[in-house]
């Protein structure tokens, strides 16, 4: 149907009364974890070149984004939980606007988009239609700036990236997802279609297969069984051996969980006050983190993290600090959907706490620390079980499931975010997508967010800090590229042999 005629329908119903579709009580955990320090919105910005027109977007979005229903539907409240209902005046202006950035005297291009997306990334969305929001900045450095808000309940980061692809020159909606790969490639999108196909879903290896394998595989048959024992005699050896290492599994991430210390005491902890500040650096080129990975047998993603741990130990010790045996935790989220069903939105992912070493100033020792700590994650049901939590928090009232997540603001300083992304750079409207960029949201009391995202053959770091916490995350930024050269530097005097 189209979502013109689509559009009129939904509006009917809601005139005449008919009820929503109910909200999972996860996505109305999210909706309901506004707060003046932290909004639950995920902010991303897409540089182009050269400059795209607002005619054309609106063309694209019209055409691919308002196929996903609940771009057109308002999440409401009530006695029950949340449910979403179509918005009878849905309007795309609403939804998609223009801005001219005002440069200050000396202030660069990207510093005057950094401020804006700052400013964006506290401002509310209007709570009376959909919740998001698209801005195109049309004169950007010699091309175009968007900058997308949408907020959480809608999606995760996994299915939103899975939307956005949508926009982009070849991107299908979700019915024609399933079409072959060679057929998806005729159609222009070549990069995009294959990089959804392998790697989406494997941001951090075998935390995310374990995790994805528990949530759809034989541990559910094995978590049942621990519900009935009274079954387990008649079930086989093999699924009694199961039941016995999940529940063993469980019973040590379940401690964990609870007996996690509240983190460490720096200045990157506190009270947020709802003042942000976004930064990123030029991208590292992927095939070097690539080849330092191999030379100290670690993977991408222990190099990146590691870098993250060296850039903000290093920011913490240029403001005077001892940073010397500190460990802060970062909370990870992990994705826990098939990817085939990453268009049907919502949220379906977990968390894992991740403590990174910033007091190491060896680079190596600060490498095989990260390492050991991902390996000891490997395994872990921790993404189920926050998941779990989250779940729960949707079905209490709102000053418990305050009260309850805020349990995880004590015990963590960060959230991160590590996403691959296409090797080959994406069009656009015929323009090049160059820089990609986004940060999911802080809750609670939180204040630091980074973001790793790998694009067009490089890796871009990005942080959104509260200035009452980190009033300069530029500086976090800057110290990524050193923590890095680094490495690379160790890399190079090793013995390389004929390879």
């Amino acid at each position: 149907m189209d979502h013109r005629v689509a559009t009129v329908t939904q509006a009917l119903s809601t005139a005449i009364g008919l009820p929503g579709e109910r909200m999972s009580k996860v996505d109305t955990a999210w909706l309901r974890m506004d707060s003046p320090a932290n909004l639950m919105m995920i902010v991303g910005v897409w540089i182009l070149r050269p400059g795209l027109t607002r005619a054309a977007l609106a063309e694209r979005i019209t055409d691919r984004l308002l196929g996903y229903q609940r771009f057109r539907q308002v999440p409401r409240e009530d006695a029950a939980g949340a449910a979403w209902h179509d918005d009878p005046g849905f309007d795309l202006a609403r939804h998609l606007t223009t801005h001219r950035l005002k440069r200050a005297k000396g202030q660069s291009a990207q510093a005057a988009l950094q401020a804006r997306v700052a400013e964006l990334a506290v401002t509310p969305l209007d709570p009376a239609h959909p919740l998001w929001q698209f801005e195109l900045i049309e004169q950007y450095d010699g091309g175009s700036a968007l900058i997308a808000r949408i907020h959480h309940c809608i999606a995760d980061g996994i299915a939103l990236i899975s939307v956005m692809m949508s926009l982009v020159d070849g991107g299908a909606l979700p019915p024609r997802r399933a079409r072959p790969a060679k057929a998806a490639r005729a159609g222009g999108l070549e990069g995009a279609e294959d990089w959804l196909a392998d790697t989406l879903i494997r941001p951090f290896g075998d935390i995310t297969a374990r995790a994805l394998e528990v949530a759809g595989g034989g541990a559910a048959k094995s978590l049942h069984l621990m519900a009935t024992p009274q079954q387990t005699l008649a079930g086989t050896v093999d699924q009694a051996l199961d039941m016995a290492r999940i529940a063993g599994q469980l019973a040590s991430d379940v401690a964990a969980l609870a007996l996690m210390p509240d983190d460490a005491s720096t200045r990157l902890k506190g009270t947020p006050h709802a003042v942000k500040k976004v930064a990123w650096c030029e991208p590292i080129p992927l095939d070097a983190v690539k080849a330092v990975g191999r030379a100290f047998n670690a993977s991408v993603n222990d190099v990146l993290l590691s870098c993250v741990a060296g850039a903000i130990g290093h920011y913490l010790r240029g403001l005077g600090d001892d940073t010397q045996g500190l460990e802060i935790r970062a909370m990870v989220p992990i994705n826990l959907r098939p990817l085939e069903e990453a268009w049907k939105l919502g949220n379906r992912f977990g968390l894992v706490p991740l403590l990174l070493p910033i007091g190491l100033t060896n680079p190596v020792e600060r490498l095989y620390a990260v390492r050991a700590r991902m390996n000891e994650l490997k395994g872990s049901l921790q993404p189920l079980l926050t998941f779990g939590l989250l779940s729960v928090a949707g079905l209490m009232i709102k000053p418990a499931q305050d009260a309850l997540l805020n349990l995880f603001g004590r015990k963590t300083t960060a959230v991160m975010t590590n996403v691959p992304g296409p090797g080959t750079k994406l069009k656009v409207c015929g323009s090049t997508l160059e820089q990609t960029m986004f940060w999911v949201p802080q809750s609670g009391t939180v204040g630091l967010g980074v973001s790793v995202l790998s694009y067009g053959g490089g890796v871009q770091f990005g942080v959104i800090a509260d200035t009452a916490l980190c009033p300069e995350p530029q500086a976090i930024i800057d110290g990524f590229a050193p923590a890095f050269n680094q490495l690379l530097a160790l890399t190079l005097m090793l013995p390389w042999g004929d390879e």
